[in-house]
């Protein structure tokens, strides 16, 4: 299957997932807005969703689907025999994993008070304390059940069946739109509270990891995997899955330190900071995980079988095509998206509780903080470089170092900058991870950029400059649709995006940016 379809796909259902996940949030900022109950919401979120990256996401995929999709080709000649040890390899992960994740959710519950003492600004707030105490406490679970789901994404990728692992997102968007409206109802009909209806929203983030789980199970068992519990035992395999996850792990939490860190430093600014922060993420979310997100999964399976098959012409291939086509898609949107931050801001989350000063403020965060979205991309995309060679350190030592950077800049912007100035900070640390990387994947051998791709993303940039530039005085023209109604509202935002896109694509035709040979190279089969 070609690099282009799996990234279609997956990108196609990461993108229905994050409009879904802008309506929530667009539905989220009219019914609670920016305050301290949706900063004790959202600082509450936050805790299940680091630790869902770290052990799901981040280090149990980096090392699980290697060894898995290992055990399920690895016997050509008897397929059935293949199958079977994939089957019984992933049975003992799974019953090794599964109490570890419980003695984890139990350890947390009952220290949440302290992890919140933590994170808060001192001393405490008596009235918002309470309430991301127990906010965080009905969603740590959650944890639980995504984490089983990432297990089955994890099987399901490794026979390239990436559609159900890149749809399961959208079932807690939907769900917690459901919440959000029928909290909006309550609280218009019956007289409920915002801290009521929070309640109910904190509810429906674990209903919907219960949703999520019986979604992956059955495609597993479509797919003819029948996951089972076994009594707990540390087999050579599982001790070797441990052993490669654990400097991924340690790797992961040098990211996720670094989302508590800066959780931290926005708990020292004023009410609201942690909200401003959500809301801009939201928007630079949508390119990173529609893009980002989608090559980094497309492409650990391929550049693994080229590694294992000592392929490197096909490994840098493939490399060099993730990086163009990353850059292609980033670099416009985070143009477009540190030049139109406030109007985009206001014409999407602006309305009811979320008034103009938010989105203000919201918008000088989106502004800094898109400059780093060809970085975060970049990590994404050239991590399953070390990860196909089971080397899983190196990605930890370049995420502390850009943990070391990030903190030392928040030290140096907070007072002068706030919550902008953390935005900035982030930006760096990124940059400094990626220009790591590169240096250290060119230094042993594994992978140098072409010159004819420095010189084809160098195209981009100046075929997105022109587009910016369009941008700017497109969007004076159009300021007073930005806060007006809904159609009014879609139809800047659709002109808007249209403008941008003809010009960019228009200029990367012409300049070479992209041309016809390099999309058919990019849709042929990646074996």
């Amino acid at each position: 299957m070609s690099l282009l379809k799996n990234v279609g796909t997956i990108g196609s259902l990461t993108l229905v997932s994050r409009i879904a996940g802008m309506a929530r949030e667009m539905i989220f900022s009219r019914v609670l807005g920016a305050n301290a109950v949706t900063d004790a919401w959202f600082q509450a979120f936050i805790i299940p969703n680091v630790f869902r990256r770290l052990f799901a996401e981040g280090a149990f995929s980096a090392a699980f689907v290697p060894m898995f999709s290992k055990r399920l080709h690895g016997h050509e000649d008897d397929p059935d025999k293949g199958l079977e040890d994939a089957k019984s390899f992933s049975a003992d992960v799974l019953s090794v994993f599964l109490p570890v994740l419980i003695a984890l959710v139990a350890v947390f519950e009952i220290a949440m008070p302290g992890v919140i003492w933590v994170l808060s600004e001192k001393p405490v707030d008596p009235d918002t304390y309470p309430l991301a105490v127990d906010f965080a406490r009905i969603m740590f679970p959650y944890i639980i059940l995504v984490s089983l789901v990432t297990l089955f994404t994890g099987m399901l990728n490794s026979v390239s069946r990436f559609a159900p692992g890149a749809s399961f997102p959208i079932i807690l968007n939907l769900v917690l739109i459901a919440a959000l409206l029928t909290g909006e109802w309550f609280a218009a009909n019956t007289g409920a509270s915002v801290e009521q209806v929070a309640y109910g929203i904190a509810w429906a983030v674990t209903g919907a990891g219960v949703m999520q789980f019986a979604w992956l199970y059955y495609w597993t068992r479509v797919e003819g995997f029948r996951p089972r519990l076994l009594w707990p035992r540390i087999t050579p395999e599982v001790k070797r899955l441990s052993i490669i996850a654990l400097p991924a792990a340690i790797g992961g939490g040098a990211y996720q330190i670094n989302t508590l860190v800066q959780l931290y430093f926005l708990n020292q600014l004023e009410d609201g900071s942690v909200s401003y922060m959500n809301y801009a993420d939201r928007l630079n979310q949508l390119p990173l995980g529609i893009i980002g997100i989608a090559l980094s999964t497309a492409i650990l399976p391929t550049l693994s079988r080229f590694v294992g098959g000592k392929d490197k012409q096909g490994a840098d291939r493939i490399q060099s095509d993730a990086i163009e086509l990353a850059m292609l898609l980033t670099i416009p949107a985070a143009v477009a998206l540190a030049i139109c931050a406030e109007p985009f801001v206001i014409m999407i989350f602006q309305g009811g509780r979320f008034d103009m000063a938010d989105a203000g403020a919201t918008g000088s965060v989106l502004a800094a903080l898109v400059l780093g979205l060809p970085a975060y991309v970049l990590v994404k995309v050239l991590v399953p470089n070390f990860y196909a060679r089971a080397d899983t350190k190196t990605p930890v030592v370049a995420a502390f170092i850009s943990l070391a950077v990030f903190i030392t800049f928040n030290i140096a912007f907070l007072e002068r900058h706030g919550v902008v100035g953390v935005a900035f900070a982030s930006v760096i640390g990124a940059w400094i991870n990626v220009g790591f990387l590169l240096v250290v994947l060119a230094t042993r051998g594994h992978y140098l950029i072409p010159g004819v791709l420095l010189l084809r993303i160098a195209r981009q940039g100046v075929a997105a400059a022109a587009m910016g530039a369009a941008l700017f005085y497109t969007s004076d023209l159009l300021t007073g649709w930005y806060s007006a109604g809904p159609f009014a509202r879609l139809a800047a935002l659709l002109a808007l995006v249209a403008a941008a896109a003809s010009v960019y694509f228009g200029l990367a035709f012409a300049t070479g940016a992209i041309d016809r040979q390099r999309i058919a190279t990019l849709t042929r089969k990646a074996s």
